[in-house]
């Protein structure tokens, strides 16, 4: 899309879509419609609904939930953009016996599939993705990892691949997305670690704007990103995806 980033769901709710951030689209009607068209397409290759974080002051144009309700798009409730306002601990995170942090970047081709099928399994199973659905989801996760901004972290405990997280950086910035556990090995610090890490080496590739988005109701996750220096900015976003399609 060349203006915004289309990123796996981090969200707790709608775990079955890739959605759109950061939109920064014309406000002229007939420019904004052929970009919205666009955007439907790209969705619909994937065989997904068309899935939009809008972010107030800057996802544009200004009336963009308006024009996405005109377009048959709901808000799925929204939630908050937290932005590293501290710096990150110094010292590695800490992580439970036997577990390991791998960091996958710019992988060659052949190495891809087998990580993306273990992050496949972890985000499914965090986000409550059927299992059916991790074989797709392991392609699609492939086709990201080739990007030259995408950066993928996978804990394992005894090599059984068990939480993971990822962040995109580009033009400075770096967006945290996909922090998850699966359910059985929850309550081991390891959302904290990953997400420690993910700061950290955001700071040490020199990015200045560091963030992620937290659905409202989750006052859990709000509060590990408070501890690890995170502040919430703007006003609530809005998550727009389309039920009625165009």
């Amino acid at each position: 899309m060349g203006d915004a980033v289309l990123l796996f769901s981090s969200a707790e709710k709608e775990p079955f879509f890739n959605r759109l951030t950061a939109v920064r689209w014309p406000s002229d009607p007939a420019a904004f419609d052929r970009r919205l068209t666009e955007a439907c397409e790209l969705f619909g290759a994937l065989d997904r609904k068309p899935y939009m974080w809008v972010i107030p002051g800057l996802s544009t144009p200004d009336d963009m939930v308006g024009r996405l309700v005109a377009n048959g798009f709901i808000d799925q409730g929204g939630g908050y953009d937290m932005v590293l306002t501290e710096e990150p601990p110094a010292r590695p995170a800490e992580l439970p016996r036997g577990a390991v942090l791998e960091h996958w970047h710019a992988l060659p081709q052949d190495q891809i599939p087998p990580r993306a099928l273990s992050l496949a399994v972890v985000i499914g199973e965090s986000f409550g993705i059927p299992p059916d659905r991790h074989a797709n989801l392991a392609r699609e996760i492939g086709l990201t990892m080739a990007r030259p901004d995408f950066h993928a972290y996978l804990v394992s405990i005894d090599g059984e691949p068990v939480a993971t997280g990822e962040r995109y950086t580009f033009d400075g910035a770096s967006y945290l997305s996909s922090i998850g556990t699966r359910p059985a090995w929850r309550g081991r610090g390891l959302a904290r670690a990953i997400t420690q890490t993910l700061a950290a080496d955001s700071r040490a590739a020199g990015v200045d704007l560091v963030y992620l988005a937290v659905y409202a109701e989750n006052s859990g996750a709000m509060r590990l990103y408070r501890n690890l220096g995170f502040s919430v900015v703007g006003p609530r976003s809005a998550d727009m995806l389309q039920e009625k399609p165009r």
